[in-house]
């Protein structure tokens, strides 16, 4: 069953309309093949214009779709041999934050990434992908077993921002996440980073300072939430769609201006639509890129990441 986002309604309308249809003629001898054909074929048209022209608002409701594919779900779909490793050696474990070593097309790497989870249940156990400092230290430790056994690291990042909860901010949120930050700029080996869904704040950042950053087409990625960029300008929430507009946070924004290097198609309606295309899309575009940095030597990679990142926000010419 898929749910329908306010700007599908005319879409939502349209296949319950054949649904019906379809009902209606089970066991009827009249023929509506031609009716139906007809019927979906404008859906589908409605759908692909719908998706082709999406605010960055409306993209923002696509990236936090309910049935958007998450962590678990890319691992099924485009990983094998997924060994998690968990805790961060210092006071626990954090289940927003996941990791461990896998196989992606036959190569090894190391595999970090935000986990929101799929229902109530899952979406309490892994905080919504909110990371709390011992997930960020958790990454840093696997960082450095992949600097020490020569593997990649792969991220894939989708959370709405760090935890700001007192716990987290008494165990030192804000030094584990600038920590996590530097172990990705300091890597030995090859780092692709990808905004899966939601790329908020600096719980995002913490995984994705990598030299080679690549976005799902209907992901966004900002310094902070539409919502609350609001709230603070216009003291109303109620203004997140004029806050999406005026920061930039599509995928196509972001390529014009630099920051992030390639965008990866998905599905016609998006990724929760067809999860195992979007992985298969997402698995060949990392493998590109990870086949494209391999034999690039540890100072040079360490380099891009430092230029990249010093490069965002200069004017031309200066």
């Amino acid at each position: 069953m898929i749910s329908y986002l306010e700007f599908e309604k005319p879409v939502a309308q349209l296949e319950a309309r054949i649904s019906e249809l379809r009902t209606a003629a089970d066991g009827d001898d009249v023929d509506i093949s031609n009716e139906l054909q007809r019927l979906e074929m404008k859906s589908a048209d409605l759908l692909a214009s719908t998706y082709a022209s999406l605010t960055p608002w409306q993209k923002t409701q696509v990236a936090r779709h309910p049935s958007r594919p998450h962590f678990r779900d890319f691992v099924d779909h485009m990983f094998e041999d997924f060994m998690p490793l968990g805790g961060d050696r210092n006071y626990g474990d954090d289940e927003a934050i996941l990791g461990g070593f896998a196989k992606l097309g036959g190569r090894r790497v190391v595999l970090i990434g935000h986990e929101k989870g799929n229902d109530t249940e899952t979406r309490l156990k892994h905080n919504f992908g909110m990371g709390k400092p011992e997930g960020y230290r958790k990454a840093i430790r696997l960082m450095r077993m992949a600097s020490r056994f020569g593997l990649p690291v792969v991220t894939l990042v989708d959370t709405s921002g760090a935890f700001p909860g007192v716990e987290a901010e008494e165990r030192g949120q804000a030094e584990a996440i600038a920590r996590s930050t530097e172990a990705c700029l300091a890597l030995k080996v090859p780092m692709v980073a990808t905004i899966v869904g939601e790329g908020g704040s600096g719980g995002a950042v913490a995984l994705a300072s990598a030299e080679r950053v690549l976005m799902l087409e209907h992901a966004v990625y900002s310094v902070i939430s539409p919502e609350g960029c609001a709230s603070i300008l216009w003291r109303t929430a109620d203004k997140a769609p004029d806050a999406a507009e005026a920061m930039r946070i599509t995928a196509q924004h972001l390529k014009k201006l630099g920051v992030i290097d390639r965008i990866v198609s998905e599905p016609v309606g998006g990724a929760h639509r067809d999860p195992q295309t979007a992985s298969a899309n997402l698995a060949k575009a990392i493998g590109e890129e990870l086949d494209a940095l391999a034999d690039i030597p540890a100072t040079d990679l360490i380099r891009m990441r430092e230029e990249r990142f010093l490069q965002l926000g200069q004017l031309n010419g200066s």
